[in-house]
């Protein structure tokens, strides 16, 4: 698989990179397992993991992976701080895992967003202990919080960075001005966000915001929730998100004229080439300017090998401009 170097920094990454996000969820511990085997045979480095997805479970997952099945050394991990899920016990100490479940009251079932230094550095070190590495390739601020002092975000970056716990900084779904306020004093080189087909307006602000910056892209949701595979055109499949109670309304909101136009294109894209819609819709993604990587999540080996054929597929120019002018807004 083609490393790329990210924004200006030194670091090199796979053009698409693991997302674990159902780690623990929908994909069990075994699954995982081949996927990542799959993904580092592959020639993928980059794995996406947060203590916030699948409430703390997917982070776990991985961390009984590495060592023995993938050597730390062949991944590029990519970790953040700052959201506690509701199960997440803030008083816990990292070096004592709670091994009962927790009981969230009502008011604690949504995840608080916190990037406070205590916070942060406390996330932080749970996190290497869990993965039992000493370092996080990447570390982003998982969201922004008005509650706490940009100096102070700014300042935990660059002390995680120095102490060696940290080789990269970054920040997960910031938008063009919150990007560029902390970029402009904190040691980052990575922005995530979310884009896809459906979902290009930071190519307005925050694409460009980055490229000033020296940051480069990391695009997150690159299918758009699975509307991109095509597999709504007929329905809503039994076994996808949107038949999920939890999901269905984020996946159904999104499924307008616009939508369909895109995924009609795709199908047709894939067809004359003899690939998948998905496949052309990342490669799209994959070659836009500033993109580093691209995180794509399976929920088992079989999606995963429909992922990692986009890493060949190539869109001749025309086609590439035939699917960027349908999925342009024209409101």
């Amino acid at each position: 698989m083609e490393q790329r170097t990210v924004g200006r920094s030194g670091l090199r990454v796979s053009r698409i990179g693991l997302a674990t996000h159902t780690w623990g969820a929908r994909t069990d511990a075994e699954s995982a397992a081949a996927q990542l085997v799959a993904f580092t045979e592959a020639g993928g480095t980059l794995v996406d993991t947060s203590p916030a997805y699948a409430g703390g479970a997917a982070q776990r997952v991985l961390a009984e992976l590495l060592g023995d099945l993938v050597s730390r050394d062949d991944l590029v991990i990519s970790g953040c701080a700052g959201v506690i899920p509701a199960i997440d016990p803030p008083h816990a100490d990292p070096a004592l895992p709670t091994t009962e479940p927790l009981q969230p009251t009502p008011e604690a079932l949504r995840p608080t967003i916190d990037a406070s230094r205590r916070t942060l550095l406390r996330q932080l070190d749970r996190t290497l202990l869990e993965l039992g590495t000493d370092y996080l390739d990447i570390w982003s601020v998982a969201a922004w919080d008005p509650s706490t002092p940009l100096d102070e975000v700014a300042a935990t970056l660059e002390y995680a960075v120095r102490s060696g716990k940290v080789r990269y900084g970054g920040v997960r779904g910031f938008n063009a001005w919150q990007l560029a306020s902390l970029a402009a004093i904190a040691p980052v080189c990575v922005a995530q966000t979310p884009y896809s087909l459906l979902a290009r307006d930071v190519e307005h602000d925050v694409v460009p915001a980055a490229r000033h910056h020296g940051l480069g892209i990391i695009a997150s949701a690159p299918l758009a929730g699975g509307i991109l595979t095509g597999k709504y055109r007929d329905g809503v499949p039994a076994d996808s998100r949107g038949a999920d109670e939890a999901t269905a309304a984020e996946i159904t909101n999104r499924l307008d004229e616009r939508a369909t136009r895109v995924v009609d294109a795709l199908v047709t894209a894939a067809d004359g080439l003899g690939t998948s819609p998905l496949a052309v819709a990342l490669a799209w993604i994959r070659d836009r300017p500033g993109i580093a990587s691209l995180i794509v999540g399976a929920r088992d080996i079989g999606q995963l090998t429909g992922v990692m054929a986009a890493e060949t597929l190539e869109l001749p120019r025309a086609i590439g401009a035939a699917i960027d002018d349908v999925s342009a807004r024209t409101e």
